[in-house]
């Protein structure tokens, strides 16, 4: 000890001070002092530092059952791993996500804090290695690039859960506003021109499907990461584990986390395997393209108020400007789109991390971690706050919606089985040269009478299939 402040440890480059009440020790605080990239911690994601605690949990259990540890030394691991998932010593986790090494420094970080407090439980002083050792004991018959891999698949797994929760609120809202406008009629629109009238419910409607869809996609993508390589150690050949390692940790994890985790059939193959990631980023960022098109269109929607489309409302939550008094700008949805983007970019790099990989390891794992982590936790904060702060606050114009369909020149659609498609055609271009309505142009040129024309236009007959009458 150099003082009462520090406890002096050593590893393969030699000694250096680690804070004395740290569980972590000396090849974290070697990572602190390195990384100082991202500003983002491992510590900023619990679920990473609780699945990481159950690979360890379940590797000190099937080592113990092997007789790869000592009980009494497997105890003591396992007790300090059960404190980690129940949300304790997560800030003893301050290594940077952004960093090189393959992520040695996550693994060591929680091979440090597990022997450590498994030391304290065994009544021994925090860095006393020879009873409990971050390497020969929580390490026993792993490597990082068995350990870490199976960690974050695990993370994001269950973060992916919360994920779903998210989205599935979005849409439980999105849909409560379709049955809420239902029944106010408006213009539909094909590239940003007048197309066929719907109502502003079947709009919701559709977002709510639209997004509804992704849940499933997200699922199937999800159990692509319950395969993880626990004990293939260093390339997948089992070097240091004992026969059976790989199978029985993974039941074991799976006995802990009450998730189905499987052992990778070919270990080598899987240890610098990221086709799961890259799938399930890109299944992330189906959902950002989605969901940043659903927010476009309410900025569409709400555009105005005097001189845009205005069909809808946005809950004003801040004053849009510094210099235009009156003036709110739609900056829920804003800030959405604004995460998407992010989210896109995480995925073009996920794609760039995983090509980079060679022979037996992905030493790029931890910019691909830490994307898709950020994607995950930014689609969520994302989601809650459209929902509550913008979704459930819309509110429909119907006198305004109902007036711009009496005024369309769209509805001149609906008279194409009666008149034919170039009569109609002649129809809609006199009112665009005019300015006229197609229903007092029908009836000027005595094409139908006004019984024949309100039975043809009425909106509520133009929101659904449905057989053409006979006049």
């Amino acid at each position: 000890m150099s003082d009462n402040k520090f406890r002096i440890e050593s590893d393969l480059l030699g000694e250096l001070q680690v804070p004395a009440d740290a569980y972590y020790g000396v090849q974290t605080q070697r990572a602190i002092n390195n990384y100082k990239i991202s500003c983002n911690h491992m510590s900023d994601y619990p679920e990473y530092v609780v699945s990481m605690a159950y690979v360890k949990w379940a590797a000190a259990l099937a080592n113990k059952e092997l007789g790869a540890l000592e009980p009494h030394i497997a105890d003591a691991i396992c007790a300090a791993c059960k404190e980690l998932t129940e949300g304790k010593f997560v800030d003893q986790f301050p290594v940077d996500m952004m960093q090189g090494g393959a992520g040695t420094s996550v693994n060591m970080n929680a091979n440090e804090v597990i022997a450590n407090r498994a030391l304290e439980i065994m009544g021994h002083k925090k860095g006393e290695y020879q009873f409990c050792s971050p390497n020969d004991h929580v390490n026993c018959a792993q490597s990082t690039n068995d350990a870490y891999p199976s960690a974050f698949r695990y993370t994001f797994v269950r973060m992916d859960r919360k994920l779903q929760e998210s989205l599935k609120n979005l849409v439980d809202a999105l849909r409560k506003k379709g049955k809420e406008f239902k029944h106010v009629i408006k213009m539909g629109r094909t590239q940003l021109q007048d197309a066929v009238p719907m109502t502003s419910g079947q709009e919701f409607d559709a977002f709510a499907d639209n997004l509804e869809e992704e849940l499933a996609n997200l699922e199937r993508n999800a159990v692509l990461l319950e395969e993880i390589n626990m004990g293939g150690t260093a390339i997948g050949t089992g070097l240091n584990a004992v026969p059976g390692f790989a199978e029985l940790c993974a039941v074991k994890m799976s006995e802990l986390t009450g998730d189905k985790l499987v052992s990778a059939p070919n270990l080598v193959e899987a240890t610098p395997d990221t086709g799961a990631y890259v799938s399930f980023s890109a299944a992330l960022k189906r959902l950002a393209v989605k969901l940043s098109k659903t927010c476009n269109d309410l900025r569409l929607l709400a555009s105005g108020p005097r001189c845009g489309l205005h069909e809808i409302n946005l809950p004003p939550m801040a004053p849009g400007s510094s210099i235009m008094p009156g003036k709110v700008n739609p900056v829920i949805p804003e800030v959405t789109n604004q995460v998407c983007f992010k989210v896109f970019g995480n995925d073009f790099a996920v794609t760039f991390a995983a090509e980079a990989g060679q022979l037996q390891l992905n030493v790029m794992e931890p910019v691909i971690v830490e994307c898709i982590l950020e994607s995950i936790t930014w689609l969520i904060n994302a989601m809650d706050t459209l929902r509550t702060k913008c979704i459930e606050g819309i509110t429909v114009n119907k006198e305004h919606c109902e007036k711009m369909v009496r005024n369309s020149i769209g509805i001149v659609t609906a008279l194409n089985p009666y008149i034919g498609y170039k009569n109609s055609t002649k129809i809609a271009k006199e009112a665009l040269a005019t300015g006229g309505s197609v229903y007092d142009i029908v009836l000027e040129h005595g094409i139908l009478s006004k019984e024949e024309l309100d039975k043809i236009l009425d909106p509520e007959n133009m929101l659904a299939a449905h057989k053409v009458p006979q006049l």
